[in-house]
């Protein structure tokens, strides 16, 4: 679930490096090196990972971008089905694979990935090796003081490592690989460390966790995604294709203050919570409105708190809506103006809310003209760039709860200008939205593109940014020569990227 109010706030306190951890306390357990355990049967089931990744350059979007890599933990779930963590795998340009007590690697690629729940499904070239292994089955959530094993090959060593912790903690919070989307988490004071990312966490020989984060302020503290997650990811590809969580497309708010509770007309230990906001186009748009009170969903009663009771246990009432897949109906039940009702919602996706996402796997989108780079709003962008602009931190704060995204596919950017005669003294204008080109409004890169390679060439370009009255101006018999001696002087291979 992509939570609007969330990714705002983290969004509020960021924006200023683009790292593997997440901005403020939880971090995904980089894929690193190994330790060492005993042996037997189930160990070879679970596998080393080995990446080597190349993380896309958002500040010179024509480069290949930087080469790395890392060392992470998968297992064997099925016939040639490796799960592991969607963050040991992303940006992958090569994967091995290598079993327990062996020395051959085995290249590997991915079948499935989701980043917005932390999970990949691989496969091996050559399955043959693998035959015979135990298949590892995924369980129940554990309960709160039950003991757990992690297994992997975290940093300290070569071989396998398992440790034992308790359960200690079933949340609702967010997967940092992703940074804005929200799921249950089990939290465990097992030592997970980097390089365990992917491996299971056991419990009376079945699954009941995949280790994907930890807390940097604390000793003994990991997270693991506890099994609907991982049941839910490996049920969506089923068809042979991920299509992502849905959700409600509400803030909700709170009802634990008396004034409050009496303004609405609720009594004391009645349940419902507040609907702050409606996302425009989302599922509930039209359905529910600002300042409804929700009391039910699909029948389970909301308290207070917006929790749920499910399988004994006070979740966040998303959880029942992270079960669910697109176009699947929940029932609503709520108050209006002091009076009950109750209405149907159809779930569905909401591709907007990726700007709030990190994005992985997918070149940076960009056109050039005259030494200006102009690239489309997003988180990746935002961080690589730190923009300090308050008119490009509001429209990327406010693209979805003020319906921006509507009037404008995406907020571009003019992210640099390349030094050359024909764009002397605009350096002010770096770092701000672009409102119009020759008058015409902007609202997407492609019409950007479009607008800047005209059938009929006007006689000057106008560039207009957003908050600036000077625009730029760039006379067009120059900026053929321009853009090709920017090019030249910069070592840019193409002039833009559209898709």
């Amino acid at each position: 679930m992509i939570k609007l109010s969330s990714a705002i706030s983290i969004t509020l306190c960021i924006l200023s490096t683009l790292t593997p951890s997440l901005a403020e306390q939880k971090e995904p357990l980089a894929p690193a090196a190994n330790a060492t355990a005993a042996t037997n049967g189930i160990y070879s089931s679970i596998v080393r990972i080995e990446a080597a990744t190349q993380v896309p350059n958002y500040r010179e979007p024509w480069k290949a971008g930087n080469f790395s890599g890392g060392i992470g933990t998968g297992f064997l779930i099925g016939p040639n089905k490796f799960l592991t963590n969607a963050h040991v795998v992303s940006n992958a340009r090569r994967l091995l694979i290598t079993v327990h007590g062996s020395p051959q690697k085995h290249p590997a690629r991915i079948l499935h990935i989701a980043h917005d729940c932390d999970l990949a499904l691989l496969e091996v070239e050559d399955f043959t090796p693998f035959e015979g292994l135990e298949h590892l089955e995924i369980g129940l959530v554990p309960k709160l003081e039950s003991q757990v094993r992690v297994i992997g090959y975290p940093v300290g060593g070569n071989r396998i490592s398992v440790t034992r912790g308790v359960v200690s903690r079933i949340d609702f919070s967010t997967y940092s690989h992703s940074r804005a989307d929200q799921h249950l988490v089990v939290q465990i004071d097992a030592a997970i460390n980097p390089g365990n990312s992917g491996g299971p966490v056991l419990q009376d020989g079945r699954v009941v966790g995949v280790a994907f984060q930890g807390l940097r302020s604390a000793d003994n503290t990991g997270y693991m995604i506890p099994p609907p997650v991982v049941k839910r990811f490996l049920k969506d590809i089923e068809d042979g294709r991920y299509d992502q969580y849905v959700d409600l497309g509400i803030s909700e708010f709170t009802l634990f203050n008396p004034a409050m509770r009496k303004k609405f007309g609720l009594e004391a230990n009645a349940p419902g919570v507040l609907v702050a906001s409606v996302m425009p186009d989302g599922p509930c748009d039209g359905v529910l409105e600002d300042n409804d009170i929700l009391t039910e969903l699909n029948g389970n009663a909301v308290d207070a708190a917006g929790n749920v009771l499910i399988d004994g246990e006070k979740v966040n009432m998303n959880e029942i809506v992270e079960r669910k897949f697109a176009g699947d109906e929940i029932k609503l039940r709520f108050i209006r103006n002091g009076k009950t009702m109750e209405k149907t919602a159809t779930l569905k996706p909401f591709p907007p809310a990726k700007m709030y996402s990190v994005q992985y796997g997918v070149a940076p989108r960009f056109t050039t003209f005259a030494g200006l780079v102009f690239q489309p709003l997003d988180r990746n962008l935002y961080a690589a760039h730190s923009f300090k602009n308050t008119r490009v931190r509001r429209l990327f704060v406010h693209y979805i709860d003020e319906a921006i995204f509507k009037e404008r596919k995406d907020i571009v950017i003019l992210t640099r200008i390349l030094s050359d005669p024909i764009n002397t003294h605009i350096s002010n204008h770096t770092g701000k939205a672009i409102e119009s080109i020759n008058g015409e409004k902007v609202t997407s890169l492609d019409q950007v593109h479009a607008l800047l390679n005209p059938e009929e060439t006007p006689e000057f370009f106008v560039i207009k940014c957003e908050g600036l009255a000077r625009p730029i101006v760039i006379p067009s018999n120059k900026a053929k020569e321009a853009s090709e001696r920017t090019m030249r002087n910069y070592g840019i291979s193409t002039p833009y990227r559209l898709k």
